[in-house]
C-alpha cells in the first residue's frame, strides 16, 4: 500500500509547488536572499538565534527523512537485495528527496506566495493559504488528498514497524491486541490534540529514538564498514554484488544471506555465473 501510494503523493505535491514558484518565478531571487540572509544573518548570530534556527532543522530534518533515528531500516530491511549496502544506498536518497526536495519546495510555496509572513497563520495552514491563492480553490482539495495519503501511509508503516518489532520480543497475543489498541488511541489522540502538543511530543520521542539508535549506529560502524568494502570490492570486480554471511564468518546471529542460491534465486545465479566468466575472458584477453 504504501510503496503505491507514497510515490504518487510525492510527486503530486511536488508537481504543485513547482507551478506555484514558476507562476511566482520573479520572486525567486530574492527568497534564496531572504533564506540566506534571515539564517545567517548578523542580527541572528548575535542574538543567538542561529543556534535555535539549527535545532529547529535538525528536529524537522528528523521528522521528514527519520535519518539516525532507527525507524526507516525497518522498512529497509524487507526490501529484496543481494547486497545489504545497496539497500543502504537507496535508505541515503531518502534524505536528500525528503529534505531536499520535499520539505524545499514547501519553503518555496510559501516564500513566493507570502513575501510577508508577519502574523501569517502557523502549520499546514500556511501552506494552505499559499496554494489557494496562487491555484484557487481546487488546490486545497488536492493539498488535503495528498496530506491525507501522507498521514495514511505513515500510520500503516509505523503500524509495521511497532508490530515486527512487537513480535520480535514476544509472541503472546495479549501483547499484540494491547499494542493495536494503543494505536488506535494515539491516532484518535493526535487527530484532536493541539499542533504544538504533537509535534513537542514527537520531537522529545524522536530525540529518545535517536539516542538509543546513535549508540547502536556505533557499535554495528565496524560490520557495516566491512560491507561498505566487500560491496566496493565486488563492483571493481565486475560483478553485481551479492553479500553471504560466509563472508563475515566471525559475525554471529545473522539468520539470512544463507548461501547465493537462496539471496539471488537460481536463474540470477545462473547469469552471475555467466557474468564471472565474461569478466575472466575480458581480463584474460587484456592481459
Amino acid at each position: 500500500m504504501t510503496q503505491f501510494l507514497v510515490p504518487i503523493m510525492a510527486l503530486a505535491y511536488l508537481l504543485l509547488g513547482l507551478i506555484v514558484v514558476a507562476l511566482h518565478v520573479d520572486r525567486i531571487g530574492p527568497v534564496f536572499v531572504e533564506i540566506f540572509t534571515q539564517a545567517f544573518g548578523f542580527n541572528e548570530v548575535v542574538g543567538a538565534a542561529l543556534g535555535y534556527i539549527v535545532l529547529t532543522g535538525v528536529k524537522r530534518g528528523m521528522f521528514s527523512n527519520e535519518a539516525g533515528l532507527g525507524s526507516a531500516p525497518n522498512a529497509g530491511a524487507s526490501a529484496a537485495v543481494t547486497h545489504p549496502v545497496k539497500q543502504g544506498l537507496v535508505q541515503t536518497l531518502g534524505v536528500y528527496f525528503d529534505t531536499f526536495l520535499v520539505c524545499s519546495i514547501t519553503a518555496f510555496i510559501i516564500l513566493v506566495s507570502v513575501p510577508d509572513l508577519a502574523g501569517a497563520e502557523r502549520g499546514i495552514g500556511l501552506t494552505q493559504d499559499a496554494l489557494v491563492g496562487t491555484l484557487g480553490e481546487w488546490s486545497n482539495i488536492a493539498l488535503s488528498v495528498i496530506i491525507f495519503m501522507l498521514a495514511f501511509s505513515s500510520i500503516l508503516g509505523n503500524y509495521y514497524y511497532g508490530e515486527s518489532n512487537i513480535e520480535f520480543i514476544t509472541t503472546r497475543p495479549a501483547v499484540l491486541t494491547g499494542y493495536r489498541i494503543l494505536v488506535v488511541v494515539a491516532v484518535l489522540t493526535g487527530s484532536v490534540a493541539g499542533a504544538d502538543l504533537v509535534w513537542n511530543f514527537a520531537d522529545g520521542v524522536m530525540g529518545l529514538m535517536a539516542l538509543t539508535n546513535l549508540i547502536a549506529i556505533g557499535l554495528l560502524s565496524g560490520i557495516a564498514f566491512r560491507l561498505l568494502k566487500d560491496y566496493t570490492a565486488q563492483r571493481r570486480a565486475g560483478r553485481d554484488p551479492v553479500f553471504t554471511r560466509a563472508l563475515l564468518p566471525d559475525v554471529t546471529g545473522v539468520e539470512c544471506w544463507e548461501d547465493e542460491l537462496t539471496v539471488t534465486g537460481p536463474i540470477d545465479v545462473q547469469t552471475r555465473n555467466r557474468q564471472a566468466e565474461k569478466h575472466r575472458d575480458h581480463l584474460h584477453e587484456h592481459d
